[in-house]
């Protein structure tokens, strides 16, 4: 193994996996050399991975370089927990951006991050940077705290050992001030976000809570500071969220032990 290679996976699917890593949501396609830099893998690895995933569709040539291809997309799709969430949850995301006029997501709980699974973009308020299936620290983003709220204190603590890196201009970096938000979230059963995540934005969420008392989603309605009053959202998102986790208690497959597990 080579002396870039030491710190990187031995298996072949952690180095596949550092490869579909490295592209960000602006890339529009990236060369072997870029993808080896980026994952720190030798360059003749890359050029033998990237060929064979260009063969089973996983990528595809996007000039000189390669892109994700079609296949990967096909089998995302098919994934159950976001499609049974995106199913049961968009009449009531129609809803609430019909009421508030903003931009609403529903999200779920990586390890330290969320990741947005739906978004139902406001036809009148500005564009936000989220994306469906794009990433963003928990601690950054209301929905984000609205989910670590609820999903117990180890979640809590592997978040704050990750280090709570800024994001934003307000973005809370102390584990005190942290913990102490998150108390308040579970007697409120809202979050609140100003600039934490990006400047300019705010947001409010609440999260899906499971019987066990377990989140298994988050809901956000977000816009960009100064559009609205972010507390009059609070109580529309909350009754929503309490809403939706009375529906997903009737579908087993979303309320069974793998969901409780969350976090």
């Amino acid at each position: 193994m080579c002396a870039s290679e030491r710190d990187t996976p031995a298996s072949m699917v952690g180095r596949v996996s550092l490869i579909f890593e490295a592209f960000g949501p602006d890339d529009d396609g990236l060369g072997v050399r870029e993808l080896a830099r980026r994952t720190g893998l030798a360059t003749s690895t890359v050029s033998r991975i990237v060929r064979e995933l260009v063969e089973h569709k996983f990528l595809e040539h996007a000039g000189p370089d390669v892109r994700i291809g079609l296949r990967f997309f096909e089998l995302g799709e098919r994934a159950a927990r976001p499609q049974q969430l995106r199913r049961l949850a968009l009449a009531s995301m129609s809803d609430l951006r019909s009421a508030t006029r903003q931009t609403v997501h529903l999200a779920v709980l990586d390890g330290t991050d969320v990741v947005y699974v739906t978004k139902l973009r406001s036809r009148t308020a500005p564009p936000l940077g989220s994306r469906v299936g794009g990433r963003l620290p928990a601690h950054t983003t209301a929905v984000g705290k609205a989910l670590l709220a609820f999903a117990g204190d180890e979640a809590v603590d592997r978040v704050i050992e990750t280090g709570l890196r800024p994001l934003g201009p307000a973005t809370i970096t102390d584990p005190a001030r942290l913990r102490a938000e998150l108390d308040t979230i579970r007697e409120t059963g809202i979050a609140y976000e100003t600039e934490e995540s990006g400047p300019d934005v705010a947001c409010a969420a609440a999260p899906v809570v499971h019987r066990t008392g377990k989140p298994i989603a988050g809901l956000s309605i977000s816009t960009r500071l100064g559009e609205v009053d972010v507390s009059s959202l609070g109580p529309a998102v909350r009754t929503a969220a309490i809403a939706l986790g009375r529906q997903a208690a009737r579908m087993p497959s979303l309320t069974g032990s793998a969901w409780a597990r969350l976090g």
